[in-house]
């Protein structure tokens, strides 16, 4: 009987799109590594694909029992027809419910992306900032070379906070769905910690090369004062060899 059939075949379609449902959208998922995560995206993917393809079939169906409807008795409309309907109205939900959470998935997982790639950015200047103070330790030389020093700590400390907010605000997203929540709070706390105490070293790094270039600027007016002493000193005792004059003669150059 070609009702018996055609109910076959939505009965089945029916059972394929509740199991679907079951499936993806009406799970509980929790989401707390990187690989959870990306396998949830793999997966939501396939069935939206699989859904597709039953686009296929769903039109099979309907034209299968328009045919059937357009030839058979007034009697055997109503009830096929219902279940056709219902059938269209299942199916298109759960393609545009599948394409929503996989959209948002693949949202979620780029946010992750994205702030592991400002973690990164982040840290790398953190390491830089690490090599500048290390260089700067026991730095040796003159005011000059101690300014230029300076200097190039002071440029590498004045680095925008956009990343860092960034940083902040996709965290917040995140973690505020329960996603990822514990390794990114792990992650926040572990870069925060470094990048205040780096920031507290780099702001006493400063300090102490500022005072480092004041000693130096006045050790150096300080031997500057000497050899100008000296100078006018050999000068006057040279004038006194040219002109024979001994130290008995003038008593306090000679002391």
């Amino acid at each position: 009987d070609k009702t018996v059939s055609l109910r076959k075949d939505l009965s089945e379609m029916h059972e394929w799109i509740t199991q679907a449902e079951e499936e993806y959208l009406e799970r509980d998922f929790e989401y707390k590594t990187p690989g959870e995560l990306q396998k949830a995206v793999e997966e939501l993917k396939r069935a939206k694909e699989e859904a597709m393809q039953k686009e296929v079939k769903v039109k099979l169906i309907t034209d299968s029992v328009n045919n059937f409807i357009a030839k058979a008795p007034p009697a055997a409309h109503e009830a096929l027809k219902k279940e056709l309907d219902v059938l269209i109205t299942s199916y298109q939900r759960l393609c545009s419910r599948l394409n929503g959470k996989c959209k948002t998935l693949e949202e979620v997982w780029a946010c992750w992306r994205e702030l592991l790639s400002y973690l990164d950015a982040e840290n790398k200047w953190l390491n830089e900032i690490e090599l500048k103070l290390k260089a700067t330790e026991n730095i040796q030389g003159g005011a000059e070379e101690i300014s230029e020093s300076l200097d190039s700590l002071e440029r590498l400390m004045r680095h925008s906070e956009d990343n860092r907010n960034q940083i902040r605000e996709l965290a917040q997203t995140l973690t505020d769905g329960g996603i990822l929540d514990e390794l990114i709070n792990e992650k926040l706390e572990k870069f925060n910690t470094r990048w205040e105490e780096l920031q507290q070293e780099a702001v006493r790094r400063q300090k102490t090369l500022e005072q480092s270039i004041q000693s130096a600027q006045e050790t150096d007016k300080t031997l500057r004062l000497i050899q100008e002493s000296l100078a006018v000193i050999d000068k006057q005792l040279t004038a006194y060899i040219a002109d024979r004059v001994d130290a008995a003669q003038v008593p306090q150059e000679a002391q």
